[in-house]
């Protein structure tokens, strides 16, 4: 697990070490109960009884230890979230929400430096992905009808397992406790091989299991309710989606989205022409969306309200190569296919996702293509890269038209997180849309050379039908539109030998005579065809991602333990820039404002703090923030225009013109060239310790 640096290493070794341990032991007993039953001399069973006890002596003092171990260890961990959690919340980052009203679960808030950090991630997405990928950005509301997220499956199928204490009737999700109670049934140090195994299997397949394979590995690991220790009722399934009406007679429902997805799909047709036609192409959007958690815990790793950024990218079935996918083909990721999940070791692997789609590990070029440009992106916002793994889906963890999905889990203190899902849906979505709104969700591929094809088509007598049927004349027309082959045919051969046959329509069935419709097999040229492109979808967790950023971020500076630093990165820093003057004094001041201006005027997010406090105090006080330089006016600045600017992690300081600074900070804050480089030719200056 991800852990502070002085939280002590992964147990999973110390354990391995220990059931050798364990092995000789058993051996070192069998060896004395030999040498007695061949009546050895008692000198060499003296001597192999001895060694028994030393044995015995060494495991458990290695058990012993182990468990101390693991105590510290979660000790740690708890700490550290404490004092980050501190930071976070004392600064303002975010809150929970109502919290003078005694808050709500699940809901939180953004302060000022928060929501700064959280517009510039959402910022460097959209310059990341919708700009650099030439992407088509929608926004679309909040209040779906029910008629989309039920042909979308979400009303059905949108669900987690809960289960209830069978006295307290308190609700909790099952996957959860089934996982917290496998974690601790692994930290036992004894633990027999075979179950160790077996509890592994388990936790790795945790997410695909159905009510009754959830039910039977609650009993398994006779798994209770967290607080009372109660029994559990069996697991059954809770719908997430917050239901609502829309207006006021209530006879239109509708949901607050649980996605922002299925707003793109539905616009597809638009988007396709907006496009000229032409695929492949991508569409994204950024909203809020809405899931009514059972548990709501671990801050913003999972709350009901939160912000998605989402990608469909449209492509045709049969060619998902990618373009572009060269640039990324070197790049290494750290995969966790479903074969190593399953395997003994259960381990992650480097690999280059030109190697991983090559093998066949990774199902297309163009799901490689995202994977690798998501993690790119991650590693632009600050997320240590060594603690981020691409875990493949089991078979039966992957919807049944999926070709293959992976997620992008970052490890914090919380274990392995889900903060990005990259899938290829196939065309399941474009569908299941099209069949409920009668409406065709199509791409037109046009042939190299025309061809010959051979097709049935059904062509309805329109006088005869609207004389037949006035108002539902139109029902009429597009349920025969609507028929397969078969179908077409049967209904021919029907009236032909009965003079009528009945058709179902929206309107209901209706008898169709002879002379209303012709059915016939006819040779036509063709110049190309309609087909349902198939979609890959990265999906981000906003809320996520930032919460393991400022884990990742967060540290202790070794002289002070009183000094807590956000390490962000300039792209995401709410403040690239506090800018201090040394005294109160007039003239430093109005130095300083000029400063501020100068700085904000170029685009850089800047914070003028003239309190009289110790510049040693100011710094620290902007490390919180994670701000990442700061410029200090100084007496000097009046007598040769030059200003301090310091770099927070390194506290290195140097001696900057003024008129240079704003292209300097400009350079820095891009990431375009390091500290180093771009500072080299600018005087170097003397930290005090007392402004470190």
């Amino acid at each position: 697990l991800a852990r502070p640096r002085h939280v002590i290493p992964t147990l999973s070794r110390a354990m391995n070490a220990l059931e050798e341990k364990q092995e000789a032991v058993n051996q070192a007993g069998a060896q004395v109960r030999a040498l007695k039953a061949q009546g050895a001399a008692q000198d060499e069973i003296t001597a192999a009884i001895d060694a028994l006890k030393q044995l015995k002596v060494s495991l458990e003092a290695e058990l012993t230890a182990l468990k101390e171990a693991g105590n510290v260890e979660a000790k740690a961990k708890e700490e550290f979230r404490a004092k980050l959690s501190t930071l976070l919340e004392g600064r303002m980052f975010y809150v929970p929400s109502f919290k003078i009203y005694g808050g709500v679960a699940g809901l939180y808030d953004y302060g000022p430096p928060g929501c700064a950090v959280k517009a510039n991630v959402q910022q460097f997405w959209r310059q990341h992905f919708v700009l650099e990928e030439s992407m088509l950005e929608l926004e679309c509301p909040a209040v779906t009808p029910e008629a989309v997220l039920r042909a979308s499956g979400h009303v059905e199928k949108f669900t987690d397992l809960m289960v209830n204490d069978v006295v307290t009737k308190d609700c909790y999700r099952a996957d959860h406790l089934l996982g917290d109670r496998v974690e601790e049934l692994l930290k036992d140090p004894m633990l027999k091989a075979d179950r160790r195994r077996e509890l592994e299997d388990m936790q790795a397949r945790i997410d695909e299991f159905n009510p009754e394979q959830m039910a039977e590995a609650l009993k398994n690991t006779e798994t209770k309710a967290p607080t009372t220790n109660n029994d559990l009722c069996e697991p059954y399934p809770f719908n997430l989606m917050f239901p609502t009406q829309i207006g006021p007679s209530g006879a239109v429902k509708g949901f607050l989205r649980p996605e922002t997805a299925q707003g793109i799909f539905v616009n597809f047709r638009d988007l396709l022409y907006y496009n000229g036609g032409k695929l492949p192409f991508a569409a994204a959007q950024i909203g809020q969306s809405f899931r009514n958690e059972i548990a709501p815990r671990a801050g913003l790793l999972r709350v009901r309200e939160f912000t998605q950024a989402e990608i469909e990218h449209f492509v045709h079935p049969d060619h998902k190569n990618h373009p572009r996918f060269v640039e990324v083909a070197d790049t290494v990721l750290n995969l966790f296919s479903q074969d190593a999940q399953l395997g003994e070791v259960k381990k992650p692997f480097l690999m280059t996702v030109g190697e991983a789609v090559s093998k066949g590990i990774i199902a297309n070029e163009t799901l490689g293509y995202f994977i690798a440009r998501c993690h790119l992106f991650l590693l632009q916002i600050g997320i240590d890269t060594t603690r981020l793994r691409f875990r493949q889906h089991l078979k039966h963890e992957m919807a049944h038209y999926a070709a293959d999905c992976w997620d992008a889990e970052i490890q914090c203190s919380y274990g392995w997180i889900e903060c990005v899902g990259l899938a290829d849906r196939s065309a399941f979505d474009l569908k299941a849309h099209s069949e409920k709104s009668n409406v065709e969700l199509v791409a037109y591929e046009r042939y190299a050379e025309p061809i010959q094809e051979e097709i049935v088509e059904v062509t309805p007598n329109k006088q005869a039908i609207g004389k037949a049927f006035k108002r539902d004349a139109k029902a009429v027309t597009d349920a025969l539109a609507a028929l397969n082959e078969a179908d077409a045919f049967a209904l021919r051969d029907a009236i032909e030998a009965n003079g009528a046959a009945p058709l179902q329509t929206e309107s209901g069935e209706m008898q169709i005579i002879t002379g209303m419709v012709t059915v016939e097999r006819v040779t036509k040229t063709v110049n190309g065809r309609n087909y349902t492109p198939s979609v890959i979808e990265p999906s981000f967790g906003i809320g996520r991602i930032m919460y393991c950023m400022f884990e990742h971020a967060f540290y202790i500076r070794p002289d002070d333990e009183q000094k807590t630093v956000l390490k962000l990165t300039p792209v995401v820093a709410p403040i690239k820039a506090t800018i201090f003057p040394l005294v109160n004094d007039s003239a430093l001041n109005e130095l300083s404002v000029a400063m501020n201006k100068s700085l904000t005027s170029n685009g850089i997010s800047a914070k003028l703090d003239t309190t009289a406090i110790s510049i040693g105090k100011r710094y620290a006080r902007t490390d919180e923030l994670g701000v990442p330089f700061a410029v200090t006016v100084d007496h000097r600045s009046i007598t040769d225009g030059t200003v301090t600017v310091r770099e927070r992690d390194s506290c290195d300081q140097v001696r900057v013109p003024i008129a240079r600074v704003p292209e300097l900070l400009r350079v820095l804050c891009a990431m375009t060239e390091d500290w180093a480089t771009a500072t080299a030719s600018f005087e170097k200056q003397t930290v005090a310790s007392d402004e470190v």
